[in-house]
């Protein structure tokens, strides 16, 4: 007689079950070769910054000493002297307003794109993509002629380049997310009688939550992260934390001044991307997906 299972359950086999198919066999080996290998990319990753965090509280570091010869904050107020503070906010600004224009076009887009409403969908692709394609500085220099002659000011054309460039990102990560959407949410929602703005705010959004927090992430770095776009069109007007970087980063003897503005500069994605990670494990948690289903009385199929 087969053994009913109420409905919602989780049903876990026995250890014996487990023992005899080499599926479900647990492998412990496996599993510390995937942490050694996660420990070894994070070490990769996180190496590099080890000679920054010294040098940022370093006011002299002589070769072959193995530490600084000096310690100090002297390049923390030589960078807050030349507009550290001021430079690191236009870099939010300016990230958070590329992320703000280009996730939802990305998205608008991307749907359009994948549920087939727009003619000859590859080409538009090719066009969304082709910023990737293309050399930042040839697409830069071109597209700076054409704002010129359109009176566009600098700080507007600024971000509208960043946000062209953004959009590459935004479209193929909500592609993705939109690849993995089930319109039949939408269309039941507006079967019971849903409006469109309802289905849209409890509907749509909190299924692709995830897939724009990831977009608009993308979109920020985009923003925070750019030199190019801003020091050939920007022309000086715009000084971001990035503009700093590069024109210390040039000159001699700026070894502490570099090493603060950089590790500023990671702050801010490093700290997005934990929320990320948070919001990602919140999401999977529960609260967001649904109720969990009820379950059934006992016996019943």
């Amino acid at each position: 007689m087969a053994m009913m299972i109420p409905y919602g359950q989780r049903v876990t086999p026995d250890p014996r079950t487990t023992r005899s198919r080499g599926l479900m066999r647990p492998r412990p080996v496996g599993r510390i070769l995937r942490i050694a290998v996660a420990a070894l990319l994070a070490l990769w990753f996180a190496l590099p910054v080890v000679p920054l965090l010294i040098w940022s509280v370093a006011n002299r570091w002589s070769f072959p000493a193995p530490l600084p010869t000096e310690w100090g904050l002297d390049g923390l107020s030589q960078a807050l002297a030349q507009g550290a503070v001021p430079a690191f906010g236009r870099s939010i600004l300016l990230g958070l307003a590329v992320a703000a224009i280009a996730t939802p076009l990305g998205a608008l887009a991307a749907r359009a794109l994948t549920f087939g409403r727009v003619p000859a969908p590859r080409l538009v692709s090719a066009i969304l993509l082709a910023p990737l394609a293309l050399p930042a500085f040839v697409a830069v220099m071109g597209l700076t002629i054409v704002l010129l002659r359109a009176r566009v000011p600098a700080t507007l054309a600024v971000l509208l380049l960043l946000v062209a460039a953004a959009l590459p990102y935004t479209v193929y990560t909500m592609r993705v997310a939109y690849a993995a959407h089930d319109i039949a949410f939408e269309e039941e929602a507006r079967t019971l009688g849903a409006s469109r703005a309802h289905v849209l705010a409890r509907v749509h959004l909190p299924l692709v939550a995830p897939g724009l927090a990831r977009a608009a992430f993308l979109a920020f770095l985009v923003g925070w992260s750019d030199y190019v776009v801003t020091v050939l069109v920007g022309g000086g007007s715009l000084v971001t934390l990035p503009l700093l970087v590069g024109s210390f980063a040039a000159g001699v003897g700026n070894d502490a001044v570099v090493a603060v503005l950089s590790v500023s500069a990671i702050v801010p994605p490093l700290l997005l991307l934990l929320a990320l990670g948070r919001f990602g494990r919140r999401y999977a948690g529960g609260r967001l997906t649904g109720p969990t289903p009820s379950r059934s009385p006992k016996g019943s199929p």
